[in-house]
């Protein structure tokens, strides 16, 4: 039942953007960053996912984007983002999803993550492996960072911070490496766990940006770790996710060493 909850929640979320997508509607900025946006379009989803989970489990959990933290005494709670690539979505560019994870006693157990424009289910269970519109996916096979492709994301603040963002991204483009930025980390991080990307770092995401997408990557055989090397938890900022076999190189890029 609770991975069929959080099938429907995802899907109720996705169908809100759909319905609005290249359409007219409200949108207001966030304190932090002139283009950190919220849209009527966030608030409705969010409160449609949230629905479809408390008709099913009332008393758990959530930590939402845009409601913040629903605090319930329950070993479960719920980790959603209701439009993950918000400023894509305004823009009418279809890189952008719904995300949403079930974390167990402090440990992700379920992340789902649903692009209904390209029509892309992603779907994650501890143990069990990942999957994309029902088939298993897994990690790559590169082995050389010099000839991985790469993605990355750029905060809304500290972006010229010592060793930051674009300090980072200078070093490996100046290298040849090819580094994408699509806007939604955790469409970033489903397409390392699909084999697409080689690797992904960031130097600040909030917990709804990432729970459900480093559980993809994890399950699909790839490694996922803070910039120190120790194991990835989404209530801190940093982030490095990769098939593994790259992942102590581009540790030591994102750290401040050379390629």
């Amino acid at each position: 039942m609770l991975k069929e909850t959080l099938i429907q929640a995802t899907e109720a979320g996705a169908n809100i953007m759909k319905s609005y997508f290249d359409q007219h509607f409200s949108i207001a900025f966030k304190n932090e960053g002139m283009n950190n946006l919220v849209t009527e379009v966030d608030t409705k989803s969010e409160a449609a996912i949230i629905e479809v989970i408390k008709k099913a489990f009332p008393h758990h959990a959530i930590l939402s984007e845009e409601v913040g933290e629903l605090k319930q005494d329950s070993e479960y709670k719920w980790i959603i983002d209701p439009i993950d690539g918000t400023i894509n979505y305004t823009n009418g560019i279809p890189i952008c999803c719904v995300s949403i994870a079930v974390e167990k006693n402090g440990e992700m157990v379920l992340g789902a993550v649903l692009n209904p424009f390209m029509n892309e289910f992603f779907l994650a269970e501890k143990g069990k492996g990942a999957t994309l519109n029902g088939k298993t996916i897994g990690v790559s096979s590169k082995a050389v960072l010099l000839n991985s492709c790469l993605v990355t994301g750029f905060p809304y603040s500290y972006i010229d911070a010592p060793n930051g963002p674009l300090v980072v991204f200078d070093k490996l483009i100046r290298k040849g490496v090819p580094v994408r930025r699509l806007g939604s980390a955790a469409i970033d991080l489903c397409w390392v766990a699909a084999g697409r990307f080689d690797g992904f770092y960031e130097h600040k995401l909030n917990a709804w940006d990432s729970a459900a997408g480093f559980l993809m990557v994890h399950e699909a055989g790839g490694k996922v770790t803070d910039f120190a090397g120790n194991a990835y938890s989404p209530y801190q900022p940093h982030i490095i996710a990769t098939n593994g076999i790259i992942h102590n190189s581009l540790l030591q890029v994102v750290n401040g060493g050379t390629l």
